[in-house]
């Protein structure tokens, strides 16, 4: 790779090696230091189903503009060594005239790199780490990177120094001289990548990822108990729930399972707590019947469903939009519920509280559909608006009369006590039920209730929250895309703007219930629909025609996990649509 006449605006490196090695560390340091030098990024990680060792990789991106998705190719791949690298390279392919650095220790290069037009330079990254008393390779790789895009070597001094000084005094030093000696090496090469720089009085960045943010979101909207068993790709929600429920007064609980961590969040709202669990597709199914239960005694919960690739254990690190179904129809008898889905990383957080506030209001479980790619990745972005909703509980008020826990209301929303409170005591559980709460084999009650449960979510107010239009409505070719596949939409609608081929996207973030009346509006006019979702099934499109009709030419892009749906793949869609 010749050096750059021009800086480019964004360039994508990856740092690859053996779990251990540190790759990850590297990347996550390196888009730290980006932000704090105004930047924009995007770091995802590629690692292999084990729980220890293995195949890992930091695939960062960084742009003076926000980044949407990950980019196709890579400018640099740093490999530290190439340890079963076969099994994930094919997920980072290095760009045409792009440079791979690796050791003449690490072993010889996959031949997927081989066979790409790359420019291969040998570099003795673990003899450099050795030279440096308790140095370390991943740090010697951060040194490279940031010598060949031109970052500010002192940025990331300053967030080694941070991360390690609880290590001591010898560890920073180590690691400062480590990227010492990266940058002094890579200055010799005779190839350079520049990123341009950021934008004259450039704000410092959040750095999130979206599984941090979705817990943002439902602490913003009042949710005080947490309950949960670990699971990739979600665990994240956790751990930053953990501490900040606590700085609260709220508190978190590890169960021993899925089915004691959402029965928990049920009793904890029963008691009058908003209440949250986050889990993936297994603990998803197994949580069935629970939230089944919520529904029927209207007791409100949170379910975050950070999906991955399945069936069964499928590929946890990986990302897939194959829960929908699950999440929507799952329920056995007729369960009206909410399901809502995040289109971004930093849109984790408006989701997340939206979520608590529906299910606060409507009293009514409400299941967010995150996936793996938004959910772990970690984010350079503008600090996210503060929103406001006035999420509150349908109170009891003792008038003197016989409590009438699931009265039917004008908005089918009916008074909710806590227990103690006097007057206030009801039965509480999954059976079929009169309005005072007593169980009921009646045909009168049971439609009844099933009514009023349907009426209250039907009648409800999303306002403009059910999703996105972008782009002229006199386009009339249109991308149809939901939850975290809309950021490679967008990227792929701005490409085929420079080549003048107008589309417009509209993106569901309110999957049940159907925005249909909506979804109606924004689709008027279209003469040509691409539908892309990550799901071999096509679930999104099968969810999208049984609500409306679709009397336009219509075509999709669907597929399994786990190499995600680039912008490209949508690019040469419409590009050989239009070209028919």
């Amino acid at each position: 790779m010749t050096a750059s006449l021009e800086p480019a605006n964004s360039i994508s490196f990856a740092i690859v090696g053996t779990g251990g090695a540190g790759a990850i560390t590297a990347g996550s340091m390196l888009i730290e230091a980006a932000g704090k030098a105004g930047y924009y990024g995007l770091l995802t990680r590629s690692v292999g189903p084990q729980i220890r060792g293995g195949e890992a990789a930091a695939l960062v991106r960084l742009s003076t503009k926000p980044a949407a998705c990950m980019s196709k190719e890579f400018d640099i791949l740093v490999a530290i060594d190439w340890k079963n690298a076969d099994r994930f390279i094919g997920a980072m392919p290095v760009a045409e005239g792009g440079l791979v650095i690796c050791g003449p220790a690490a072993g010889d290069p996959p031949r997927a790199i081989r066979e790409t037009d790359c420019t291969i330079i040998e570099c003795p990254i673990g003899e450099l780490a050795k030279s440096v008393p308790g140095g370390r390779e991943n740090m010697i790789s951060a040194g490279l990177v940031a010598e060949l895009i031109g970052m500010p070597l002192e940025e990331i001094r300053n967030v080694v120094s941070g991360k390690l000084a609880s290590k001591g005094e010898k560890a920073v030093e180590a690691s400062h001289g480590c990227l010492e000696i990266g940058a002094q090496t890579a200055a010799g090469f005779d190839h350079t990548c520049r990123l341009a720089a950021p934008e004259e009085g450039s704000n410092k960045r959040w750095l999130i990822t979206g599984n941090e943010a979705v817990g943002l979101g439902a602490l913003r909207g009042g949710v005080r108990f947490a309950a949960a068993y670990p699971i990739t790709p979600a665990t994240e929600v956790l751990e930053y729930l953990s501490p900040a429920l606590a700085s609260v007064g709220g508190a978190l609980v590890q169960a021993e399972d899925e089915l004691a961590s959402i029965n928990m969040i049920i009793g904890a709202s029963f008691g009058g707590r908003p209440s949250i669990t986050a889990t993936s597709g297994p603990g998803l199914s197994l949580m069935m019947e629970s939230l089944g239960l919520a529904a029927a005694s209207e007791t409100p919960i949170v379910v975050v469903d950070v999906m991955r690739v399945g069936p069964s254990t499928g590929v946890a690190t990986k990302s897939e939009q194959s829960d929908l179904n699950i999440a929507v129809y799952g329920f056995h008898g007729d369960a009206p519920h909410v399901v809502v889905a995040p289109l971004s990383v930093s849109d984790c957080l408006f989701t997340g509280q939206w979520a608590v506030h529906m299910a606060e209001t409507l009293q009514t479980p409400v299941i967010v559909l995150s996936d793996q790619s938004i959910g772990q990745a970690r984010v350079l972005i503008d600090r996210p608006a503060d929103i406001t909703f006035m999420t509150r509980r349908k109170p009891f008020d003792a008038d003197g009369e016989a409590y009438q826990r699931y009265a039917i209301t004008a908005d089918g929303v009916s008074p909710m006590s806590t227990p103690g409170q006097a007057g206030g005591q009801y039965t509480a559980d999954g059976l079929t039920h009169t309005e005072r709460g007593s169980p009921s084999s009646a045909r009168s009650d049971q439609k009844e209730q099933l009514d009023k449960r349907h009426d209250k979510i039907a009648r409800f107010n999303f306002g403009n929250h059910w999703g996105i239009t972008e782009g002229d409505s006199a386009r009339a070719t249109v991308i149809l895309t939901w939850g975290s596949l809309t950021g490679a939409a967008r990227e792929a609608i701005d490409a085929l703007q420079d080549e003048d081929i107008p589309v417009r996207l509209v993106s569901l973030r309110q999957i049940s219930p159907f925005p249909e009346e909506p979804l109606k509006a924004a689709l008027a006019g279209t003469k040509r629909l691409l539908v892309v979702e990550q799901s071999y099934s096509a679930q999104f499109y099968r969810h999208v025609r049984s609500y409306i009709d679709l009397p336009f030419e219509v075509r999709q892009l669907n597929r399994e996990g786990p190499y995600e749906i680039g912008p490209d793949e949508i690019v040469t869609k419409i590009r050989e649509w239009n070209d028919q």
